[in-house]
């Protein structure tokens, strides 16, 4: 259920366009709302051939053509060094494309080399360790049954090869679902997950769902092999000893309970290491071992309210007097979620990327002593993503963005001397619209409110232009998760929002969300759901307390669970909001948890309750917003894929029919060719210029503003 907020996942990339529009009036209480509607006799855009729209309003060519400096921007993402020499594999929305491809990137502002074309985005990818082809993983139409292909490379960096006539070859069984684990070290050979899809099982349902983990070596996929059957899902390799013996492994039950495990990868035995026999349930998230074996580098909340980083002994070592089991913090308890650990090859480096209060930070630790020292000067603006090092040498790579701009790639050098005497350079430059004026993007503010209970809950909020006098309209963008959490970063099209339109974006953190300890994480579960719905409550609270926010002009949205939450809202609060877009969002518990994939369904039950306990279900049908849907009485934007694995698109369709029937207007939204949201730009496109009609209507518009 981690998806991006409904409008800001809708962050796409592509060529450049026309500029913008005016910006809206300056003076008075209230800006002029924009007149974005198609007028009489204009050329309309018509919709993406695979998109079903019911109910919209027509969208003109020029409000296209007007919000292109929002639409068209492209950052890099960051996916493997090449084992040899210098270059990355990153991924990049090429220019004219609708998805995501594959790069190679020779060295810093290189020109990208493009290896992939296609109608799907590349989601993961991985040079062999000779650096001569790729292991790349792919699904169709946003189905989420990622498949395994080898594609083999020609390594003449100056090569123009056409990338759409690169041969791709399928090496997993489309009947399941695989996820790519680990290049073993010794041989050519990689692990990959398979999980059972319900559309291919028998009845088309699975109550006992296990997960194979296989042996491939990509030139010969059909002497493949399974290493384990490991019962149920949620399994996934950390990190495969240097001598391919072992695998370590980690189950997650939920967010706040997991297990590491030992693997015989010739035998298929297991034991587990984590948490110890008798020990507290906890949180466990394996990293990586240490350059000699002896030692694994993990996030655990098993002391305190965060993730702490720490070192668990394997063995025992008569040098130190350290037993076997041994887990030895790296730092005091920290205030803040350590999220991931990357050593560097030589094992002389730990990096790792703390979360603090929404913006994730690049700490460097010495591995020897565990102490943290400073970093080099000139570190990167932003946020940091995806850590990793070089597999020969000490030079990390990371990803980086900003409010000011899309994911860009840098590197810092440890290779010539200690810290701070190492050197950072960014090797990519993100593809901006030429009229986009990035000094003028706003920055999110974090902001907290006093909850019913007292509790305080935060969110960031983004401001319009001053130029924009008098209070401001609302959108309430909830992220998914729902153990999500809205982090500083570029807003995209939401920029369109803020810059033009004059609407405050605010993304709250409700109880539930990652980030704040593992007690806040847990407040939302099972029949306390209600509450995270309560905090949106005392969110419209504190925003009629602001003198710069219009409290009778809100409008909520969210993706996925955050789609869920929107409804909730409008119909716990339908007096308080003007209009509601879900995305992808849940609209009954019950019919989500028995339609949602199997292999998914076990890790919803621990988080919202198991639909299949009376008590439980009569819960979770009474507080479904289709359940409550008569009282959704404000204009309703459902935006769906209809092959969404994850929330089936049944949960859109049954909440537009009930609404409807109640007389409520209902715009419906739905891709033949997407799944858990919107992954071709033409179709996020439209989806953002409809919503922006349908703001303008609900949230612009005087008359139908709430009373």
């Amino acid at each position: 259920m981690a998806v991006l907020p409904a409008l800001l996942w809708l962050a796409g990339c592509a060529q450049t366009g026309p500029a913008g529009p005016p910006p809206a009036s300056t003076t008075g209480t209230t800006a002029t709302a924009p007149a974005l509607a198609a007028r009489p006799g204009e050329p309309l855009l018509a919709p993406p051939p695979a998109l079903l729209a019911q109910g919209l309003s027509p969208v003109p060519q020029r409000l296209a053509d007007a919000v292109a400096r929002y639409t068209e921007s492209a950052g890099h993402g960051l996916f493997d060094w090449q084992p040899a020499g210098r270059a990355l594999l990153l991924s990049h929305r090429p220019v004219g494309a609708n998805t995501a491809q594959l790069f190679r990137l020779d060295g810093p502002q290189a020109t990208p080399q493009p290896l992939t074309a296609g109608a799907e985005p590349v989601a993961q990818a991985s040079f062999a360790p000779d650096g001569r082809s790729i292991v790349l993983s792919r699904a169709s139409g946003g189905n989420e049954a990622y498949q395994l292909y080898r594609l083999d490379l020609d390594l003449d960096p100056g090569s123009t090869a056409n990338p759409a006539a690169r041969p791709q070859t399928l090496l997993t069984d489309p009947a399941q679902r695989h996820a790519f684990q680990g290049w073993l070290h010794r041989t050519p050979a990689l692990l990959h997950t398979s999980v059972p899809l319900d559309r291919t099982a028998a009845a088309g349902r699975r109550e006992g769902v296990a997960t194979t983990l296989v042996r491939l070596d990509p030139q010969r996929p059909a002497e493949r092999a399974t290493v384990a059957e490991l019962p149920g899902t949620g399994w996934d390799v950390a990190a495969i000893a240097a001598d391919d013996r072992q695998a370590v492994l980690v189950r997650m039950a939920s967010i706040t309970d997991s297990e590491v495990w030992l693997l015989d990868l010739a035998s298929g035995a297991r034991r587990q290491l984590l948490p110890a026999l008798g020990g507290p349930r906890a949180a466990y998230r394996p990293q990586a071992l240490s350059a000699d074996g002896r030692h694994l580098w993990l996030t655990s909340d098993a002391g305190g309210e965060f993730s702490a980083a720490q070192r668990l002994a394997l063995a025992d070592d008569p040098r130190s007097g350290e037993r076997a089991g041994t887990l030895v913090p790296l730092a005091e308890p920290p205030a803040w979620d350590v999220d991931a650990i990357e050593p560097s090859a030589d094992g002389r480096w730990l990096a790792l990327r703390v979360n603090v209060d929404g913006r994730d930070e690049l700490r460097l630790v010495d591995a020897a002593t565990l102490r943290a020292v400073p970093l080099p000067a000139g570190a990167p603006a932003g946020s940091v993503g995806r850590l990793q090092f070089h597999p020969q040498r000490p030079e990390l790579a990371l990803t980086v963005n900003s409010a000011r701009s899309p994911g860009e790639v840098w590197t810092l050098d440890l290779a010539e001397a200690a810290p701070p005497a190492g050197r950072f350079q960014r090797w990519t430059t993100p593809r901006l619209h030429p009229a986009l004026d990035v000094a003028a993007l706003t920055e999110q503010q974090i902001v907290r409110w006093r909850s019913f209970d007292g509790r305080s809950i935060s969110g960031l909020l983004s401001r319009p232009p001053a130029r924009f006098a008098g209070r401001r309209p609302v959108l309430i963008n909830i992220h998914g998760g729902p153990e999500g959490q809205a982090k500083v970063g570029f807003l995209g099209r939401s920029n369109q929002l803020l810059q033009e339109l004059g609407i405050a974006v605010l993304q709250p953190n409700v109880r539930g969300s990652a980030g704040f300890g593992k007690t806040f994480v847990g407040l939302d579960n099972g029949r306390l759901r209600e509450d995270s719905v309560k905090d949106i409550g005392a969110l419209l609270d504190w925003i009629a307390t602001q003198p710069d926010l219009d409290a009778s002009r809100v409008a909520v949205t969210g993706g996925s669970y955050g789609g869920y939450m929107a409804l909730a809202v409008a119909a716990t609060y339908p007096e308080r909001i003007a209009a509601t877009v879900d995305v992808v969002g849940i609209s009954h518990f019950v019919t989500f948890l028995e339609t949602t994939e199997s292999y998914r369904r076990d890790l919803r039950r621990v988080e919202y309750g198991d639909e299949r306990d009376p008590a439980m279900r009569a819960f979770l049908d009474r507080i479904s917003p289709l359940t409550n849907a008569q009282r959704i009485a404000r204009p309703l934007f459902v935006v769906q894929g209809r092959n969404d694995p994850r929330v089936p698109y049944t949960e859109a369709e049954q909440i537009v029919a009930k609404v409807r029937a109640n007389g409520t207007p209902v715009w419906y939204l739905r891709a033949e060719n997407e799944g858990h949201g919107f992954a071709r730009k033409e179709n996020a496109d439209y989806q953002f210029y409809a919503t922006l009609l349908f703001l303008e209507q609900t949230l612009l518009t005087p008359a139908v503003a709430p009373r």
